[in-house]
């Protein structure tokens, strides 16, 4: 006799999805989140470039296709998330939308009593768990840190040229730790195209910069019109180590719209150190771009700002 699957309430379900999405701004706290609740990292990760309400979602319908097991980490989630007695991410933009959801979540967890549950999974099988993120978070770590070597290497070489290349190669295995397909240096009708990516339903081609000097606005027009030969929905990642010249940026805004996204040498390193991860860092800049205009946002204010926590 097949058993009864056991589902979460359905008020309980929807207002998690909500203090999932509306409660956290970055989606580093989340994921810390699902790692209190002993949720494998493999279980979301493959979702990490959606949006938070859809990882959510979707996270919640894989475990609800594993029965028991799938059911006591919805419960775990759920006790974790009841602990909060404030916003568990600062950075979030709208805080009353925010304290609303928590509000209602909580509300909906003392209607069910699901503050109760202390059910824990197999020790067994939370060991594996435990141990199989805990070496995917070290692996990480240690390829940045691999990285992060040979970005100092690069410093202070004085070949230019093949300084040059390494940074190409550098971005790729960067994007490759936090698991963004990256295209390798290629040219295309003529044009030399140091790499490209896709994020957030966007592709954008890259120019890599290692120079003494900052990109002139000529420069920076010879890449918008890379972009603007490509489809509509492209747009360019401009990486300059020597950073920007905030009139050649200026001038450049007032010409029209830009489909520029700008990072500095001051930026990678902050990334490479891993105190910004790549994702959080290309959110920041794309939001600042998009909802303010700013085409150049340091990522140190960042932390000044104590973002992160």
């Amino acid at each position: 006799m097949n058993s009864v699957k056991r589902l979460l309430p359905y008020d309980v379900k929807n207002a998690l999805i909500e203090v999932c999405g509306r409660g956290f701004w970055y989606k580093r706290p989340l994921f810390e989140t699902f790692d209190r609740a002993g949720i494998p990292e493999d279980y979301y990760l493959k979702y990490e470039h959606e949006s938070k309400f859809t990882i959510v979602r979707c996270l919640l319908d894989d475990l609800e296709r594993m029965d028991d097991h799938g059911f006591l980490l919805q419960r775990r989630l759920v006790t974790e998330l009841n602990k909060f007695k404030n916003l568990p991410d600062p950075a979030v933009k709208n805080r009353n939308a925010g304290i609303q959801a928590l509000r209602e979540f909580k509300e909906a967890v003392q209607k069910h009593d699901f503050s109760l549950y202390k059910e824990t999974i197999s020790a067994s099988k939370s060991a594996f768990d435990i141990e199989k993120r805990a070496k995917n978070i070290s692996n990480r770590k240690n390829r940045l840190m691999d990285l992060y070597q040979l970005f100092q290497n690069l410093s202070s070489s004085n070949d230019r040229q093949d300084r040059g290349y390494k940074l190409e190669e550098l971005l790729c295995e960067l994007f490759s730790i936090y698991e963004i397909d990256y295209r390798k240096s290629y040219r295309c009708d003529g044009e030399q195209i140091d790499g490209s990516f896709s994020f957030d339903g966007f592709g954008y081609i890259v120019e890599s910069r290692w120079r003494e000097k900052k990109p002139t606005l000529g420069e920076l027009a010879e890449i918008l019109v890379k972009i603007d030969r490509k489809i509509a929905s492209t747009r360019g990642l401009v990486v300059s180590m020597a950073g920007f010249d905030c009139k050649v940026l200026q001038r450049l805004c007032e010409s029209g719209p830009s489909k520029l996204v700008l990072m500095d040498g001051v930026d990678l390193t902050l990334i490479l150190e891993d105190r910004v991860s790549l994702l959080d860092a290309l959110k920041e800049k794309i939001d600042r771009a998009t909802q303010e205009g700013v085409m150049f946002f340091p990522l140190r204010q960042m932390l000044s700002q104590e973002l992160f926590h």
